[in-house]
């Protein structure tokens, strides 16, 4: 028995469809509600029964439904909670708490397994007599063992539609009550037959059952928790995606995480080093809506817009920076204020590229000179200044509107 682990992000040509809160929370409760009914009817019914025929492995497996009740409490607590947006103090929402809840229901299946499991060690290791159970028995085990086969599918068709990880884990918490109660249903059969000893081993095998699911439960969530990103070719699909996007010159430092099966993506987009602000911050908007489309689990997608590829530099605010414009208008002025290009200057523009600051001067067409020779004076008045990089001049023709570059 393995937990089911849902499959990696695959990429989607539909637009996610998200369940609203109150649809998420109506679906969930309403299939929760009925399998806490069905698990405790069967709890009781098994247990008692186990009772009257000397079953240890009908009592195990009672247990295991006992423990899929007190699950269900966690799992509607969860449900209230975890699905609740961004507030003042939680402004990524309450995912976590779906995600605690399984871990915690995980904990609750490991404890359980371990209990089975040395009670029934005991009762095997003693030799104690167990008597046939009769074909009542059988045939409660059998009505149980179709019950909790039937709220795992449908638990497992509402998780689907309302894309919850928890209601998953649920499921497959049903399952393995379904599939404990087969092997009760082989032990009790032996049973009937003269081997009673397969009653102690069924339930030892129940107990491991239980035992697995809990572990993987654990293990699925410890990993989400410590932000474990997405399997490789799921970021490499994004990579594919982000860089399919025109004006988009490359993609890097791309982070991915996930909280109760969403997943958040932040990453660097470098576009051309002197394409405006406004657009490369929509060529970064277009590359969320494409990942978005591409990827229905995004739930969250932060994208940082490089002029220049800067992968490996590490992070840039704990490295020397730059001096900002005030500081570099001033430098300039104390150079450049008795040069004709600087006295009409109509625009200046920076560009942060290799490490240095290129300047572009704007101006009327009233200069006499080869835009070429103008920046070269400049550049020589400059000389000192260690953070400049290239300079140009760019007239404007006033009758053309026109730009000429140096």
């Amino acid at each position: 028995m393995t937990l089911h682990v849902p499959t990696p992000l695959e990429p989607s040509q539909e637009p996610p469809q998200e369940p609203s809160h109150a649809e998420y929370s109506r679906d969930a409760k309403r299939v929760t509600a009925i399998g806490a009914w069905l698990d405790g009817i069967l709890s009781a019914v098994k247990m008692v029964v186990g009772l009257l025929v000397g079953s240890a492995a009908l009592i195990a497996d009672g247990i295991h439904s006992l423990s899929d009740l007190a699950t269900d409490g966690f799992v509607f607590a969860a449900i209230h909670y975890g699905r609740q947006g961004p507030d003042d103090d939680h402004h990524y929402g309450h995912g976590r708490i779906e995600t605690l809840t399984t871990l915690l229901l995980g904990s609750v299946l490991i404890f359980v397994a371990g209990g089975i499991a040395w009670s029934s060690l005991d009762r095997l290791f003693s030799g104690t007599e167990i008597n046939a159970p009769g074909l009542v028995a059988i045939g409660i085990t059998l009505l149980a063992l179709l019950s909790k086969e039937w709220i795992f599918r449908y638990t497992m068709r509402v998780a689907k539609r309302v894309q919850s990880k928890l209601l998953e884990a649920n499921a497959w918490h049903s399952r393995s009550d379904a599939l404990s109660t087969a092997v009760v249903v082989v032990a009790l059969i032996g049973a009937q037959f003269g081997l009673g000893w397969l009653d102690a081993v069924a339930a030892v095998i129940v107990g491991l059952l239980v035992g697995k699911v809990g572990w993987d439960l654990l293990w699925d969530s410890a990993r989400e928790l410590v932000d474990t990103a997405l399997p490789e070719d799921a970021q490499q699909q994004m990579h594919a995606v982000a860089e399919s996007v025109p004006g988009v010159d490359s993609v890097h430092d791309l982070r991915t995480r996930q909280s109760a099966g969403w997943v958040m993506v932040d990453l660097h987009v470098v576009v051309g080093p002197k394409v405006s602000v406004s657009e490369a911050h929509e060529i970064g908007n277009e590359v969320s809506r494409r990942l978005r489309r591409a990827f229905p689990a995004l739930t969250d997608v932060i994208f940082h817009i490089d002029p220049e590829d800067d992968a490996g530099e590490g992070d840039p605010s704990r490295l020397p920076g730059l001096p900002l414009r005030p500081e570099v208008e001033a430098t300039l002025d104390a150079r450049w204020y008795k040069h004709p290009v600087w006295r009409t200057l109509s625009e200046l523009q920076l560009h942060y590229l290799n490490g240095k600051i290129s300047v572009s001067l704007i101006v009327g067409d009233a200069i006499h000179q080869p835009p070429q020779c103008l920046a070269s004076q400049l550049k020589a008045l400059a000389s000192d200044v260690e953070w400049l990089g290239n300079v140009e001049v760019l007239f404007i023709t006033r009758a053309t509107s026109n730009m000429s570059w140096r």
